[in-house]
């Protein structure tokens, strides 16, 4: 869904990366994939760097993800002005974060780990983010626009995914007041749906299949005897 916005990826920015999201992220074929991170775990990276001072020139990104990272980081706001003056012109990051609506950012670099894993979830968090955490993001020169699993796949996809519906990804872009980006699609849940009621139907038909073949093995018929339906649900029984 970011392809049409995106267009040619030539420099992708992949903070503190993950195995999965890398291997998704390589399909999008970048000139320089830069996997990026502190170094304070052995998180397999190109370049070992601090969030506050990236070793990118100006506007030199096209793509930059940085999924919880910045509850990690005492001084957030110099990493989030970071990420508004990498951002090239038309490029697109996807940030997200750990947050509670409805309340402020509750923060705290200098708590102790005791209180840091009460406070923030984790020991090695210095906050959790409230309702000003968009507030923050226009603060450093960012536009963004808000998503959540549910409005792009629909709830039927997120429930076969094990995706967290209502947990937000935040599409930002360098410069503040910038339309956005209209992600949100009317077809693609349906779409979706669609194709997740064909899985289930042949689903359905595999028990089926494997039932049938059940019922046949206790009446001890012996398996040369088979349909070639009956023989495929034989197959599938014993994978």
């Amino acid at each position: 869904m970011l392809r049409p916005a995106l267009g040619r990826v030539e420099v992708l920015l992949d903070i503190a990366p993950y195995p999965l999201m890398t291997e998704i992220l390589t399909t999008l074929d970048p000139r320089l994939h830069l996997r990026l991170d502190l170094g304070l775990d052995r998180r397999l990276v190109d370049v070992q760097a601090d969030l506050t001072a990236l070793p990118c020139a100006d506007d030199a990104v096209d793509l930059l993800v940085c999924f919880h990272v910045l509850e990690h980081v005492p001084d957030d706001r110099r990493a989030m002005r970071e990420l508004a003056r990498v951002l090239a012109p038309g490029g697109l990051g996807l940030v997200q974060v750990p947050i509670r609506f409805g309340t402020s950012t509750d923060e705290d670099p200098d708590a102790d780990e005791e209180e840091r894993t009460a406070r923030f979830g984790q020991a090695d968090h210095v906050r959790f983010y409230g309702d000003d955490f968009e507030d923050r993001l226009e603060e450093c020169g960012l536009s963004f626009q808000r998503v959540t699993p549910v409005e792009l796949l629909g709830e039927q996809m997120c429930d076969w995914l094990k995706l967290s519906p209502s947990e937000p990804v935040w599409v930002v872009r360098s410069g503040v007041g910038r339309p956005g980006l209209h992600l949100r699609s009317t077809y693609l849940p349906d779409l979706l749906d669609g194709v997740l009621g064909r899985m289930a139907l042949h689903r359905e038909e595999r028990e089926h299949a494997r039932s049938r073949v059940r019922r046949l093995l206790r009446r001890g018929q012996p398996e040369p005897h088979l349909s070639a339906p009956r023989a495929l649900g034989h197959r599938l029984l014993h994978r």
